[in-house]
């Protein structure tokens, strides 16, 4: 492993310009994709805010008594799914529509909204079949006479999210494929350029593990060094695109850490697949 570092450092004296250009290479293709996280990042939190919206209404009968509501309200709060459930009595109900509905305020005067209650579900439990399910257990409930929570918009709300998790996948798996290549070609430069070492290394004795040992490691701290990089310029571009056009919500530690981390990884895959392309080469040859 010390061998391994020494000729990594060895490398790197003799070729700095290309041991730059490799680690600028890899950092602008992991910039891509880390841009393209960026999107995917607030698409999730834009959806899961409109997400958050989802409720359900149960509007109640005239003359309910307070015991029955009550009666609901803790039956309906012991349900798996159920987060949150409150009770919004007529005059509640007539205040907040006359503060939402300004230009209506002098028609509703001495108008009569029914009282309701309204319950949130859990996170992962808004889809359409759970929010259906217990907007049906509200129905059957005989001080309730009518439940709405807008079954079109939860529907469309559902499949938008569906798409953009299954697009996301698929160009998130696109963009990783590119990266590799990327990093694959840009390490196998290096080993272009150390192809006549290799060859004597191999005719001297030495292993494939001792011969790949090398370029795995300047593969991945190659890898590293880009993620840092990419890093720097996604933050730098959600700084301006905030500044300019809307904020954008920015990765967290967690996700910088397993960014960078990924792209050691990535790094790590590309050298062990240009070198073994190498090899095997040496090996015909």
């Amino acid at each position: 492993m010390r061998v391994a570092f020494r000729e990594v450092a060895l490398a790197v004296r003799r070729a700095p310009l290309l041991a730059m250009l490799g680690v600028v290479t890899i950092g602008f293709s992991l910039f891509a994709f880390g841009l393209f996280g960026l999107v995917a990042l607030n698409i999730r939190t834009a959806l899961r805010e409109v997400e958050d919206r989802v409720e359900i209404r149960a509007f109640l009968v005239e003359g309910a008594r307070d015991t029955q509501i009550d009666e609901l309200i803790q039956r309906m709060q012991t349900d798996p799914v159920v987060a949150d459930v409150g009770y919004v009595s007529p005059d509640s109900a007539l205040a907040r529509a006359r503060a939402e509905l300004e230009e209506f305020r002098d028609v509703m005067g001495g108008a009569f909204l029914p009282g309701s209650v309204e319950l949130r579900l859990k996170d992962g439990q808004r889809d359409p079949q759970t929010v259906a399910e217990v907007a049906r257990r509200l129905q059957t409930s005989a001080v309730v006479d009518e439940v709405r929570y807008g079954r079109e918009w939860v529907e469309k709300l559902y499949r938008i999210r569906n798409i953009a998790a299954l697009v996301g996948s698929v160009l998130g798996g696109v963009f990783a494929l590119v990266a590799v290549i990327i990093i694959g070609s840009t390490i196998r430069m290096a080993v272009l350029a150390r192809a006549r070492e290799i060859e004597i290394m191999r005719l001297v004795g030495a292993t494939n593990m001792f011969v790949r040992l090398p370029y795995l490691i300047d593969g991945a701290l190659k890898g590293l060094l880009g993620g840092m990089l990419a890093v720097a310029l996604s933050w730098g571009t959600s700084i301006i695109l905030g500044q300019s056009l809307m904020t954008i919500q920015f990765f967290n530690t967690r996700q910088i850490v397993l960014g960078v981390a990924a792209g050691g990884l990535l790094g790590l895959l590309g050298s062990w697949v240009s070198v073994g392309r190498h090899l095997r080469q040496v090996w015909r040859d």
